[in-house]
């Protein structure tokens, strides 16, 4: 079979077409269907497929195989010899033409100033990642930013070119893998040359605006996180409306926020300091009610484990052993303190006897054990 007419790569653009039905077989989902010509683009280079329908009936998935025949995989089938109408998900389309266009900018801008290659690109429904071969600092990441954006606001014309083999020889183009036949050159005047069978905008301002909303160091690299076009714009606008939540919650003006947190953090510093020493007093006032003795296992409610050590250590200074449990029944974390025993063969035979797990030092085990407080104050009554 002939490969698909590619309608996508005479026009980006093109939303609707027409075209006949060379085959149709089953397929796992439905329906394998193979036209003349198609404007869906078939996932690949990083980008899902294009969504949309053909008469009417939604398009699931769209393929391409080694021979460039593009399969289209409907739940519905057509007889071969049908003319079908075919719809592009305009608003996706667009979308991703915003993605790509915006990572060819960013990434010819790395290679040209830091020698960077991109070595995986992936352009999904939430974001797009680009992982580059070299580390970048925050520094790097923010010049990159605006020297994208700029190339957005000069609204460049973006060429779209099939060389011929001797004019490919002098190109200095990108490509992650050595290519032969015919070759779709995407040139972003002055930014980047590319190798590429994607769909991209007419001209670079219909990005909108590239954003970097954050990056991380990947396998020796970077990898960034980028929104372009309407995906920054919502992005945006979801941040900004939490930053006037939180500004207006604070009582303080949006570039005030940074010092009204720090403040706050500041403030809970104190708080969970003064909390703290109350809680050492309390810890020491329950212990004295408790008196002396040889052992000692108390079940309270509310503690964090934390609060569990800190009250069984305490408890430790006036019993031979101590356990203190928090939960409820059949759900407990438990701390347990001596001076003169071994508590790990305490928990070691507590919680075998009690499916219980944890562990630690000979003077201080933690950890969490089911059953009964009954059952569990009979154990450590005959211990």
């Amino acid at each position: 079979m002939l490969p698909t007419r590619r309608l996508f790569d005479e026009d980006a653009y093109l939303t609707e077409f027409e075209a006949k039905v060379l085959s149709c077989t089953e397929a796992e989902t439905g329906f394998d269907i193979v036209l003349d010509q198609t404007a869906f683009f078939p996932e690949g280079g990083g980008q899902f497929p294009d969504k949309g329908t053909l008469n009417e009936v939604e398009v699931l998935d769209v393929q391409e195989d080694k021979d460039g025949v593009i399969h289209h995989f409907t739940r519905i089938g057509f007889a071969p010899g049908e003319k079908v109408h075919g719809k592009i998900d305009w608003d996706q389309r667009f979308d991703f033409m915003q993605q790509h266009s915006g990572e060819h900018i960013f990434s010819g801008l790395a290679h040209k100033k830091f020698g960077a290659n991109n070595v995986g690109f992936h352009l999904g429904y939430e974001e797009t990642t680009i992982d580059l071969d070299v580390p970048l600092s925050e520094k790097d990441v923010l010049e990159l930013e605006l020297l994208a954006n700029e190339a957005v606001y000069k609204n460049l014309p973006i060429e779209i070119s099939y060389p011929s083999e001797e004019e490919l020889e002098v190109l200095p183009y990108r490509s992650k893998k050595k290519l032969s036949g015919k070759i779709r050159i995407v040139t972003f005047p002055g930014y980047d040359i590319c190798a590429c069978c994607g769909t991209h905008v007419k001209r670079t301002g219909e990005i909108g605006i590239i954003k970097l909303t954050a990056f991380q160091n990947y396998k020796g690299g970077t990898r960034l996180f980028m929104l372009c076009g309407k995906r920054a714009f919502k992005d945006y606008q979801s941040k900004n409306g939490d930053v006037i939540k939180v500004t207006n919650f604070l009582s303080v003006k949006p570039n005030e926020l940074c010092l009204a947190v720090k403040r706050l953090e500041n403030e809970i510093t104190e708080h969970k300091i003064y909390e703290s020493s109350l809680k050492k007093e309390l810890f020491a006032l329950k212990a004295e009610k408790l008196g002396t003795g040889e052992k000692i296992c108390v079940f309270e409610s509310g503690m964090t484990p934390d609060e569990l050590r800190r009250y069984c250590l305490t408890l430790s200074e006036n019993f031979k052993i101590a356990a203190v449990f928090c939960g409820k029944e059949g759900d407990y974390k438990y701390s347990v303190s001596s001076k003169t025993e071994n508590c790990a063969a305490v928990a070691k035979e507590l919680n075998a006897k009690f499916s219980g797990r944890g562990g630690g030092k000979p003077e201080l085990v933690q950890g969490g054990c089911a059953g009964k407080a009954s059952e569990i104050e009979d154990f450590f009554n005959n211990l």
